[in-house]
């Protein structure tokens, strides 16, 4: 999401949308808008102060429920997913992920992708 948004604020984003439903799964959950984030962004922060930002700025929870949401997010079936990302996923799976590799959850893509299965 960070990188997306650093292409958009640059320009030089091509096909990469920001503040997509993927983002605003997080930014749901984090409960920041997603022009803040944009925002504070394009200040020119490093990783670990948009870090430290979010950390601010994000809804504070307990960490039961950052642990469940992260598992969640581990263990999300497409199926499952917002309407958006069902739709877009079933053209970007069969033109970018490899014949015979299965994609069961949603991380599936992300780690057939970067080749840990």
């Amino acid at each position: 999401m960070l990188d997306k948004c650093r292409a958009v604020v640059g320009g030089t984003n091509g096909e990469y949308h920001f503040d997509c439903p993927l983002d605003n799964l997080f930014l749901g959950f984090a409960e920041i808008k997603a022009d803040d984030f944009k925002a504070f962004v394009a200040t020119g922060a490093s990783d670990d102060e948009v870090a430290e930002w979010i950390t601010k700025n994000a809804k504070q929870r307990p960490q039961r429920e950052i642990i469940q949401w992260n598992n969640d997010m581990r263990d999300k079936r497409i199926s499952t997913m917002p309407i958006e990302l069902q739709e877009f996923l079933e053209g970007y799976i069969p033109q970018n992920i490899p014949a015979g590799k299965i994609v069961r959850v949603w991380f599936d893509v992300y780690d057939i992708e970067e080749g840990r299965i």
